[in-house]
């Protein structure tokens, strides 16, 4: 699912740093680097091929609570390709910034994995801060090749050229609006369907506050950089950032409905429906809201469940909540927005020591054996399969497979949405969350989003940072109060000049031609 605060802090400072990201293009590091002997496809190809000289790779990923190198599979995927990592992480908030200071400095990391942000990895790209991985993927890089559709790659190439290696998405919805379903029983009503039942729901939980929390009861809490509240703007008829409106692809903002749904949310929130203090509330913030027991629905992603889940058990003990399904808006409309594609990126920065070996290392991770084993261990030990279903043995798969996604460098897009029902059903809460929106959601309300699976678009990509920033930043002042809907015409112009018009042929051009 990609935060406004970050996003303001990222755009401002990719403008500070272009010129840095410019630089970076006379590092001729790596794609004239001497040719030698492609590795045989087996666990422990790389050190056959190196007499075990390797050198010591340097890599950057994502935030994760534990020490990366003294986790489970960073031992793994040592024994099995021959190469000692040095990892090092992005911090929990701001990952972007951090990233961009990062580019721009020309750390010579080897691999770098981000969640995805096209626009980003394209500025890079365009800017000459990232290695071409084409050339060094046909010589080195068979497993690469067989676990990544072509379809993949073309996705991210940008002039031609292939400069990361995608992890796929192997689930359509992520966030829904999950509501105290003891709640509902002490005031006397049943799990809504529309949003007028939705907004007669939360009334109640003001009104008579179940809870018991008394002046810090909150009906509803949302995080202030998310003002598009999944599920809600699916019931207008806008679930995905760009929506089609008689065969053209139009971002929320320019959408016909757009003043609809703001007007519906901000009299959520003039009614005390909504957290009154939304705008300044961070992720953390909302979380505790609701696993505190203060807050009787959340917008939240099914993978963030037990850790509210095993809060809210300790802050209420009787507790019990559910999904709202998707709600049928005025015109009757419903629906969440749901992804194809890809939820990461990984990248070998034009500032690398080691090209060719991080190359190397990416093929031996994805040797289909030990690509298995790094995604959900061993059977027998990790998971049981039965029928082509698996299923996680526990404890041991939390304590040595919890993490696992975060070492991937690409995935078996073949096999990879098998073995993840393991990883799915590790929580028993949170299977339940992840069933309920992608399994027991009609097909009719899951809408794909489109640009989910687009190319590389050059302007789409130099200017959605700059406009998501935008569009989010003024709903947020719509929803509460400080700008009127009497302003929009003015701001749509201003979008639409600041690259929104651009975007928009580019991206329908697109659109008819698919």
């Amino acid at each position: 699912m990609k935060q406004m605060t970050k996003k303001l802090s990222l755009a401002a400072t990719t403008v500070v740093l272009a010129s840095s990201l410019a630089a970076c293009s006379s590092n001729n590091n790596g794609n004239d680097a001497a040719a030698s002997n492609a590795p045989q496809a087996s666990n422990n190809a790389e050190a056959s091929n190196s007499g075990g000289n390797l050198p010591t790779l340097k890599r950057l990923d994502v935030f994760q609570g534990e020490d990366y190198a003294n986790y489970p599979v960073a031992k793994l995927l040592e024994e099995k390709t021959g190469y000692k990592v040095q990892y090092d992480m992005l911090p929990q908030d701001n990952p972007a910034q951090k990233l961009n200071l990062l580019m721009a400095s020309g750390e010579p990391y080897d691999i770098v994995t981000s969640y995805i942000d096209m626009a980003l990895y394209s500025d890079y790209a365009k800017k000459g801060a990232l290695i071409d991985l084409t050339p060094l993927i046909d010589q080195f890089g068979p497993n690469i090749k067989n676990a990544i559709s072509q379809q993949s790659m073309d996705a991210l190439k940008v002039d031609g050229k292939l400069y990361a290696i995608p992890n796929i998405i192997t689930y359509p919805v992520g966030t829904g609006i999950l509501i105290r379903t003891d709640w509902l029983d002490k005031v006397g009503m049943k799990m809504p369907t529309t949003t007028e039942e939705f907004e007669a729901v939360l009334q109640a939980f003001k009104d008579k506050d179940p809870g018991g929390n008394g002046s810090q009861n909150v009906p509803f809490t949302i995080k202030g950089d998310l003002p598009m509240i999944d599920d809600l703007v699916g019931a207008f008829g806008m679930p995905n950032p760009w929506n089609n409106v008689d065969g053209q692809l139009v971002p929320r903002v320019l959408d016909p409905a757009f003043p609809d749904y703001v007007k519906y949310v901000s009299e959520l929130y003039a009614g005390g429906l909504l957290d009154k203090e939304f705008v300044v509330n961070k992720d953390a913030t909302a979380k505790e809201k609701f696993s505190s027991g203060k807050a009787g629905a959340i917008a939240i992603h099914w993978a963030d469940i037990p850790g509210v889940a095993d809060a809210l058990a300790k802050a209420a003990p009787d507790a019990k909540f559910s999904y709202v399904p998707a709600l049928k808006g005025p015109s009757g409309k419903s629906g969440f927005g749901a992804n194809q594609g890809f939820d990461r990126l990984s990248f070998v920065p034009k500032a690398s020591k080691n090209p060719e070996d991080a190359v190397k290392w990416i093929n031996a991770s994805l040797e289909p054996a030990t690509f298995k084993e790094l995604a959900i261990g061993v059977e027998g030990t990790h998971y049981t399969v039965d029928n082509g279903s698996y299923t996680p043995i526990l404890p041991i798969f939390n304590d040595e497979r919890n993490l696992a996604n975060n070492y991937m460098v690409g995935t078996d897009e073949a096999n990879y949405p098998q073995y993840w029902q393991a990883r799915v059903r590790k929580n028993p809460v949170m299977f339940e969350a992840f069933d309920t929106l992608n399994n027991k959601t009609a097909d009719s309300d899951k809408i794909l989003n489109e640009l989910s699976v687009a190319p590389y678009l050059e302007n789409y990509s130099k200017n959605n940072l700059k406009l998501e920033t935008m569009a989010g930043d003024y709903t947020v002042k719509l929803i509460a109060g400080s700008e009127k809907l009497e302003g929009l015409g003015d701001f749509q112009k201003k979008f639409n000049a600041e690259g929104g018009e651009a975007s928009a042929k580019e991206v329908n051009a697109w659109y008819a031609s698919k």
